[in-house]
C-alpha cells in the first residue's frame, strides 16, 4: 500500500456497496470473461455505478496483469490487468483492490471492467 492519506467515506463522498441481486456477464474480444452470481455493486458519490466480480468467477487464463498501477484515497491501490483477446481496446480494461482499505473491504480481491474496454457488461435479473 502506500503512503497516501486514506479517506472515509461520509455525507460529502458516499460509498456504498450490496449484493447484485442478478448476474453479471462481462464478453470481450468474442469470450465471456467473467459470469457470475456473486456480484457486488458500488456506489460512489457521483460516479455510474461498478460492478465488482470475485476472481473465482472469471477466467483469469484470458487476463494478463498490466505493470500500471494507481490510488484511490478511499478504496487504496488498484492492480490492473489486459484483456489480450480485446486488442488494443483490453488494454488496462479491468482492475482490482487486492488490498483494501476497511471501508470497502468486501471488494477486497474482485474485478471490476471498464466498460468502454469490453464487448458488453450485461446485466440479468434472475427469476
Amino acid at each position: 500500500m502506500t503512503t497516501a492519506a486514506m479517506k472515509t467515506p461520509g455525507p460529502d463522498h458516499p460509498i456504498s456497496m450490496e449484493l447484485l441481486a442478478g448476474r453479471v456477464i462481462v464478453t470481450a474480444g468474442g469470450k465471456v470473461i467473467a459470469d457470475s452470481a456473486n456480484a457486488l455493486i458500488l456506489r460512489e458519490a457521483s460516479y455510474p455505478p461498478v460492478y465488482y466480480i470475485p476472481r473465482a468467477d472469471a477466467d483469469m487464463t484470458l487476463l494478463q496483469r498490466s505493470p500500471r498501477t494507481s490510488h484511490c484515497p478511499y478504496k487504496g491501490d488498484a492492480a490492473y490487468f489486459s484483456i489480450p483477446a480485446a486488442g488494443p481496446r483490453g488494454t488496462d480494461a479491468v482492475w482490482t483492490y487486492e488490498e483494501t482499505y476497511p471501508a470497502v473491504s468486501p471488494i477486497a480481491g474482485h474485478l471490476a471492467f471498464y466498460p468502454d474496454r469490453v464487448d458488453a457488461i450485461e446485466i440479468r435479473q434472475e427469476p
